[in-house]
């Protein structure tokens, strides 16, 4: 398994993805990783061990075909973000909430100069429209690729938010993945760990630190 100018190739041969595409990446470092994935795989090949193939798969064959599209998509969690709706009651929550998503909104209010409504309510309240144009706007400007490490950030997290300020340097990985814990480790403190919900909450970690670990390798030189 060798890398040739981000291109994986298996015995001089491109790897490809499900589409037939050449499994090919804009970032040495990612590609080497992947490479590293594939010189594991055993007798079978088992996609949930190779979680940035994956990635780099989705970024060529679902993104790149229309990033448009997708980036839009994407965007519109930015219009019910989780950052916007608070707790009334216990105070204990309301201040952990605060501590935790605060800085997150303020990150954004100054990146992006926009105005949030935030509500102690699960009810919708729409946002600004210039708000939710900036947002989209934020995420248009990005690569297929990094689209593809964007999503499930956002789709695990509930938070465009929170994962636009891990790919712009305005938080670390861990303090987005905290932030978006709180509500259901409130739950946890009060009614105790359930097994289920604990094996879903390791799977999400995982497929959350790969999509973590893809974007920081897409960003090296």
């Amino acid at each position: 398994m060798t890398v040739e100018d981000g291109e994986i190739r298996l015995d001089g041969r491109p790897v490809r993805t499900p589409g037939r595409a050449p499994l090919a990446t804009p970032a040495p470092a990612l590609a080497e990783a992947i490479a590293d994935e594939w010189r594991a795989v055993g007798e079978t090949i088992d996609p949930r061990a190779m979680p940035l193939t994956g990635l780099a798969n989705a970024a060529i064959d679902r993104i790149a075909p229309d990033p448009v599209r997708f980036a839009a998509d994407l965007a519109k969690f930015g219009e019910s973000d989780l950052l916007y709706y608070r707790a009334d009651t216990p105070e204990p929550l309301v201040a952990r909430q605060a501590a935790l998503w605060d800085p997150l909104l303020d990150w954004a209010r100054a990146r992006y100069d926009v105005h949030f409504e935030t509500i102690a309510s699960v009810t919708y309240r729409p946002q600004p429209e210039a708000t939710v144009a900036r947002l989209a706007e934020a995420v248009a400007a990005r690569t297929p690729f990094e689209l593809a490490g964007l999503s499930p950030v956002v789709t695990i997290t509930g938070s465009l938010i929170a994962a636009l300020a891990l790919i712009e340097d305005g938080a670390d990985a861990e303090a987005v993945w905290q932030a978006s814990r709180i509500d259901e480790e409130w739950q946890q403190e009060q009614w105790g760990e359930d097994e289920l919900a604990t094996q879903a909450r390791d799977a999400r970690r995982v497929e959350f630190d790969a999509a973590v670990r893809f974007l920081e390798l897409l960003a090296r030189e």
